[in-house]
């Protein structure tokens, strides 16, 4: 397989976080000092904004914090699958005391996820949606009402998102299955890929000023 990313920068906290990123969601990539040459097959480098300004490239991205990662991971995706906006969005959420997460786009998985609290949610979900074009591409949530922390997490989303964003309250009968002992810690993300597939009921928005 071809390597699509370069890792270009000299920081070592920016290139811890951006070369543990890539591992994570098993992406090859190249690791170069700025003053090094891009080889042929690249499709997007992420650096620093600092270091952005000393690199020719067409498709730069940067890293700014660790706060981001979701946001310059789905940059990275869209980048390598050669588009410049998804057009349909859904991130499947199993609320609970941890709480499973997953975006789909297109079709594909961009990222999966466990949040130990409603407000580690709706910042994650934050982070994935700030750079992502509400105008271009459609996007929904998808929260199952198994266990009553699904209203005040579906009332504090309501609060956090866009309201171009649509927000779906769905059953979450049979999206709990006996699942092998071996794929327990992925229990939560199993469940909110069944939620995301599923077909849910529209929750009326609050208006906003």
């Amino acid at each position: 397989m071809r390597v699509k990313v370069a890792v270009v920068t000299v920081q070592g906290k920016a290139y811890f976080h951006i070369v543990n990123l890539l591992k994570e969601k098993d992406i090859a990539f190249f690791s170069l000092m700025p003053n090094e040459s891009i080889p042929a097959g690249v499709k997007v480098v992420i650096t620093t904004p600092e270091e952005q300004y000393g690199i020719v490239f067409d498709k730069i991205l940067t890293f700014t914090c660790e706060e981001e990662l979701d946001s310059l991971m789905s940059q990275v995706t869209i980048s390598l699958h050669g588009k410049e906006r998804y057009e349909r969005m859904v991130i499947g959420v199993d609320p609970g005391e941890v709480t499973g997460l997953i975006v789909i786009a297109d079709g594909k998985v961009l990222i999966e996820a466990n949040c130990l609290s409603i407000q580690e949610t709706s910042n994650k979900i934050k982070s994935i949606l700030k750079n992502v074009n509400l105008s271009a591409t459609k996007v929904r949530v998808k929260i199952g009402n198994g266990v009553p922390a699904y209203r005040e997490l579906i009332g504090t989303l309501d609060k956090a998102l866009d309201p171009k964003i649509v927000l779906d309250v769905v059953s979450e009968v049979g999206t709990n299955l006996p699942i092998s002992k071996r794929s327990r810690s992925l229990r939560h993300i199993i469940s909110a890929t069944r939620i995301s597939t599923r077909v849910g009921c529209i929750y009326q928005r609050s208006r906003k000023e």
